[in-house]
């Protein structure tokens, strides 16, 4: 079956309910569940029928403890009838992406190296979504150890396409409207190409800025946790709910957090100028993407100038291979020795790539992404973002992830980037426009993304 989920189609609503369950969102949710116009249990009870209705088709969940879930629910619900202070999430369910430890579901990290594996204690992130009064709804389903070989997911709009990995699940269920919310990571393009696949807002934030506590890691220069929403303000709500310094996180600084919603809110006090840049990846974009964003571009006027980054980032997509491939090594060491024959080919293609790095090969690709990192950042002093595809065009078969290359060099750099599901393609899929600040100026990258937004409508 290649038709997907009707996405666009509404639900009935009951007279009583001031909402709809499941297509209205976070910030909705939980000022109903605040308001009383709705409980926690009802919230949840309504994701859970969705995922019933459509799982089968979108494979978007590899954990789910439907009683576990409500029973969570009706204790958010019972905190609130006593008149305890409610969090900014309160009700409100959320797919966690099974590379995050939760202490009351599995984490098998998509290997069968990992079956039945049951963390004690949860991740940092987890910890802080409980505190404000999230659901954790269940586990989503991640590729291999978070790297490339695909899981069982579909994408929503169409299930012989794939969802993007590795935050397949997550970016799935968001689309397919089984939550509001949902976490991922991106070590490469993990968060923003499946959010252009699926068609949803993705958001990749300045590295060192969501604790990794308690996260598998892959590559510790690299890795960034991500969100997934279906608007801009829900993605802010949960953006500046994680933002949370946590020192057992070795690469997170003691910062005040962003701010992100209140700056979004913001109009911005000059309209904002873009570099349109096509990076080393453009050859690879699909002739239809390269036609959708000329016409962005012209649309955009003299808003947007077209930006060339110097020869030396050609060599940027070897230079993250080299890191990433040597890390995931290294990390992936023990389980290579034991089970070596029960990973997937390409894995132990790239595990047996990075264990033959040199030492002076790792150290000289570190320093080259901190001069690339220093070159965007320069860069950003003269716009306030940079606009570039987020895939090469639209999600190809469910046989692969796609190709992560429009996002290599934003992860190598450590920058913040974000995906607005603003294009469609020549099939009728999403096709994800991509803005891309300064490190540590997520905040003015909302701001300057809903300025974007409103400008096409």
């Amino acid at each position: 079956m290649a038709a997907g989920i009707p996405v666009r189609q509404g639900v009935t609503k009951t007279p009583r309910q001031a909402m709809d369950t499941t297509r209205d969102g976070a910030l909705a949710a939980a000022a109903a569940v605040r308001a009383g116009e709705i409980t926690a249990v009802e919230l949840v009870q309504a994701a859970l029928d969705r995922i019933a209705e459509f799982e089968p088709q979108v494979a978007a969940w590899t954990h789910l403890d439907p009683e576990l879930a409500l029973e969570r629910a009706r204790e958010a619900d019972e905190r609130r009838r006593r008149g305890e202070p409610t969090g900014p999430l309160h009700g409100v369910p959320v797919g966690i992406k099974d590379i995050i430890d939760t202490a009351d579901l599995p984490t098998e990290c998509g290997t069968v190296l990992h079956a039945g594996r049951r963390p004690a204690r949860d991740a940092a992130i987890i910890a802080t979504l409980r505190e404000a009064g999230a659901i954790i709804l269940g586990k989503t389903v991640t590729t291999e150890l978070a790297v490339y070989a695909p899981g069982n997911t579909r994408n929503p709009h169409n299930y012989e396409r794939t969802p993007g990995g590795s935050s397949s699940g997550s970016a799935a269920a968001v689309a397919a409207y089984m939550v509001p919310l949902a976490v991922g990571s991106q070590t490469n393009g993990s968060v923003i190409r499946p959010a252009s696949y699926c068609g949803v807002y993705g958001f990749k934030p300045s590295f060192g800025r969501i604790s990794r506590h308690g996260v598998l890691e892959i590559s510790r220069p690299l890795d960034t946790l991500g969100v997934f929403a279906r608007d801009l303000e829900d993605l802010a709500l949960l953006s500046d709910t994680l933002m949370v310094y946590d020192q057992r996180d070795p690469d997170m600084r003691p910062l005040a957090r962003p701010g992100i919603s209140a700056i979004m809110g913001a109009a911005p006090p000059v309209e904002p100028r873009l570099a349109f840049i096509r990076a080393p990846a453009w050859e690879r974009a699909e002739q239809t993407t390269k036609d959708a964003f000329r016409e962005l571009c012209e649309h955009l006027g003299d808003r947007v100038d077209m930006v060339d980054l110097p020869r030396m980032f050609d060599e940027a997509l070897d230079t993250h291979r080299i890191i990433m491939e040597a890390d995931l090594a290294k990390n992936t060491a023990k389980l290579y020795q034991d089970g070596a024959t029960q990973l997937s080919e390409r894995l132990r293609e790239m595990i047996e790539s990075g264990q033959r790095v040199l030492a002076t090969e790792y150290n000289t690709a570190r320093e080259r992404s901190g001069e690339y990192a220093a070159i965007i950042n320069e860069l950003m002093n003269d716009y306030d973002a940079i606009l570039t595809p987020a895939a090469t065009g639209e999600a190809p078969g469910y046989e692969t992830t796609g190709d992560p290359a429009f996002c290599t060099i934003w992860s190598l750099c450590g920058v913040p980037s974000l995906n607005l599901p603003i294009l469609q393609g020549p099939a009728g899929m999403p096709l994800g426009a991509q803005l891309v600040a300064a490190k540590g100026d997520d905040a003015r990258l909302f701001r300057t993304a809903r300025w974007l937004v409103e400008s096409l409508q």
